[in-house]
């Protein structure tokens, strides 16, 4: 273990938030790209949980030998955070997608995502009841403006019914949310690849069963996927939906949350709703307005101010790097 100078100290938590910010844009841009990804496949013929199950099966076939190579014999790990891995497969990882795609059968699907996406004021509310960690004032403009910001990103102004059992769906889904920043940010001897790849596998499973039990409807086809830049073989969009916006989000995800902790993660993983645009505007042609690109700048003023809202933090234990 390497001893601190009295600089260390002072160093230390900047180069921590530099690498957590650089790991939580990494996570926001990878995880972008799954609705125009998907959205393809869906259009190919592809059932949303069919698009999700093997997502997330890409993924964990992907890590499992990163996963192992990390752990280097300490299976033990495993077993020892084996509630942590299991909590966050099922809810995080399959739970959360699946309550999603559960809302947007019976509602539209920018207030569906508006709803999760109210998961950082759950965060903040989780963290001050359970923990006693009051947000700041400059926390909770934050949160305020980001909010709106996100409601302009998504355009409902022109207003949209509510329908209450899509309305309770998302709200599940707004729970899961809050449960992957949290659970990514938990104290654990896992290195975070390993926490992404176990939960992913846990995920896959557990959807595999909704899949065939039929509580999420299941189909796929084959051919090619239309794309504004051009046809795309369906095997190609799959591989890069698994590998990018689940493998690598998830794991550069759960490093961002350890790293800046679960209420700052959470808010500036909102960036995921920009690089989604951005992804539907080269992949789908569906170019953003100006209400929209209004909403994109009041999210970044929202993330800076929640950054800016927070504690100096003290020096904290080191975390496990995701090797």
């Amino acid at each position: 273990m390497t001893t601190l100078t009295h600089d260390d100290t002072h160093v230390a938590p900047t180069v921590k938030s530099s690498r957590g910010l650089m790991f939580a844009l990494l996570s926001a841009l990878s995880f972008g790209g799954s609705g125009a990804l998907g959205r393809g496949l869906i259009e190919l013929g592809w059932t949303p949980g069919a698009a999700v199950f093997y997502r997330i099966l890409v993924a964990s076939l992907a890590l499992s030998i990163p996963t192992a190579l990390a752990l280097r014999g300490r299976w033990h790990l495993l077993r020892q955070d084996a509630r942590l891995v299991v909590a966050y497969g099922l809810v995080a990882v399959a739970g959360t997608q699946l309550f999603y795609f559960n809302a947007v059968q019976t509602m539209p699907v920018a207030m569906a995502l508006l709803v999760e996406y109210a998961a950082p004021i759950a965060v903040v509310a989780f963290l001050w009841v359970r923990h006693g960690q009051r947000p700041s004032r400059t926390t909770v403009v934050g949160a305020v403006v980001a909010i709106v910001g996100l409601g302009l990103v998504l355009d409902l102004l022109s207003g949209a019914s509510v329908d209450v059992a899509g309305m309770t769906w998302a709200l599940l889904a707004t729970c899961g949310a809050a449960v992957y920043f949290i659970l990514s940010a938990q104290e654990t001897h896992l290195p975070p690849l390993v926490l992404a790849g176990a939960g992913l596998w846990v995920g896959a499973v557990a959807m595999g069963l909704a899949c065939a039990t039929g509580v999420v409807p299941y189909a796929t086809a084959t051919g090619t996927v239309d794309f504004s830049v051009g046809d795309v073989p369906w095997w190609i969009v799959l591989l890069v939906l698994g590998l990018v916006t689940a493998a690598l989000a998830y794991a550069t995800g759960i490093a961002a949350a350890r790293a800046l902790g679960s209420r700052v993660a959470s808010f500036f993983a909102l960036m995921e709703v920009l690089f989604s645009l951005m992804f539907g505007a080269i992949l789908l042609g569906q170019q953003p307005g100006l209400l929209q690109l209004a909403g994109g700048i009041l999210i970044l003023g929202g993330v800076v101010l929640v950054k800016l809202g927070e504690p100096v933090p003290e020096l904290e234990p080191t975390i496990p790097d995701p090797v």
